[in-house]
């Protein structure tokens, strides 16, 4: 008798677009321009089927949110991307910009704190935003 052999399972390795990361890197870029706080990158591919990265941002104001959001949109609007859906801009306690491969949220600071998205998607790698640190400007 003999026996049956299987061939060896095949692996997918499946990475993120560079068009994808350079969408998310100008929407973390617009953020970091209008001071957006605590901007992160989240790589949630082999997490969600739905997106492949959550850009992260706090405003310290619901003006500031709006604003924030507002240059996210001009920013991508210039690579020829409009968000598929928007939620939350008349609240801008939570804004939710959908671009399908991207999702931008920008949080008020409690409302951030409260979701901590960070810590939910705590299994997403972060990826390099490829912001430079802002440089505190000392009075003397």
């Amino acid at each position: 008798m003999w026996a049956a052999t299987s061939p060896p399972a095949e692996r997918y390795i499946i990475t993120i677009a560079a068009d994808t990361e350079a969408l998310a890197r100008a929407a973390a870029a617009a953020l970091d321009d209008k001071k957006g706080v605590d901007v992160v990158l989240l790589d949630v591919h082999e997490l969600l089927v739905i997106t492949d990265l959550f850009v992260i941002a706090s405003g310290s104001t619901r003006r500031q949110v709006q604003a924030l959001t507002d240059a996210v949109e001009e920013a991508l609007r210039g690579m020829d991307r409009k968000p598929l859906r928007r939620e939350g801009q008349e609240d801008a306690q939570w804004v939710l910009l959908d671009y399908g491969d991207i999702v931008v949220h920008v949080f008020d600071n409690p409302t951030r704190a409260y979701y901590d998205l960070e810590r939910l998607w705590g299994d997403a790698p972060r990826l390099d935003a490829g912001l430079t640190e802002r440089e505190a400007v000392s009075e003397g």
